[in-house]
């Protein structure tokens, strides 16, 4: 969803974007760099082998956690999302990532508002909580504070860049709700550890309670890669959602 506000330059999105740009990644890759071991040069004549077989040994893989066959792939998303996501999917160390700059452009009046989807209560205790819907006042609330903030603040950056201000300056007055896009690689085991991370799924072997937002990034990439993969994608829900 995206509108428009009262100060007309400004838009709120409640959405996040994820496009795969390209990838080198499907199950047979997997298949020749664990055959090597035993096959040596001969483990690319295997390109043909049964689909249950390559099922079987991917599974195995997986379950028995011998994950550097999946690390020999690629997939690389362009994403569009709200800055405070990214701060949270660069801890994940194990993927290649180049950001839109503040430094270099000047950014664009585009911020987060959460639809009535998202849940906006914190219950219980820090390891141990859930999120639950709030009352439609507080949404109200949440929602014009959030629309107060971002007018202000991008009508601050604006002066601050008509004085003559150096964007990497200006940029300090907005808020992380501002979005921005980034180019991510991953490999599928970097992938399935992002996934199991950032993702709250029954029937996971560690539950995770992953921030709403990034979650929606990670769903988006999780049915791009179970297009591609589909084998080792059903082998990672098989082992309980575990990176091998």
């Amino acid at each position: 969803m995206s509108e428009s506000s009262a100060y007309p330059e400004v838009l709120f999105r409640d959405d996040v974007s994820v496009e795969l740009i390209k990838a080198s990644a499907s199950d047979a890759d997997v298949i020749w760099a664990a055959r090597v071991s035993t096959a040596g040069e001969q483990s690319m004549d295997e390109i043909g082998e049964a689909p249950a077989r390559s099922a079987g040994l991917i599974n195995y893989l997986a379950r028995e956690r011998h994950g550097s066959p999946f690390e020999h792939t690629s997939m690389t998303f362009f994403i569009s999302a709200p800055i405070f996501v990214f701060r949270e999917f660069m801890r994940h160390r194990i993927a290649s990532y180049n950001e839109e700059s503040g430094r270099y452009r000047e950014l664009k009046p585009v911020f987060y508002i959460p639809n009535q989807a998202r849940n906006l209560i914190q219950i219980g205790k820090t390891g141990a909580y859930e999120f639950v819907p709030g009352t439609q006042e507080q949404f109200d609330i949440t929602v014009e504070a959030m629309k107060d903030a971002y007018t202000v603040a991008y009508d601050s950056y604006k002066k601050m860049l008509d004085a003559g201000i150096a964007r990497e300056v200006a940029r300090a007055v907005l808020p992380v709700a501002t979005y921005s896009s980034m180019y991510v690689t991953m490999n599928a085991r970097a992938l399935m550890n992002f996934l199991s991370l950032r993702t709250s799924r029954e029937g996971s072997h560690f539950p995770s309670y992953p921030q709403r937002e990034i979650e929606m990034v990670a769903e988006k990439m999780e049915a791009e890669f179970a297009k591609l993969m589909p084998l080792t994608y059903q082998a990672f829900e098989k082992s309980g959602r575990v990176a091998p």
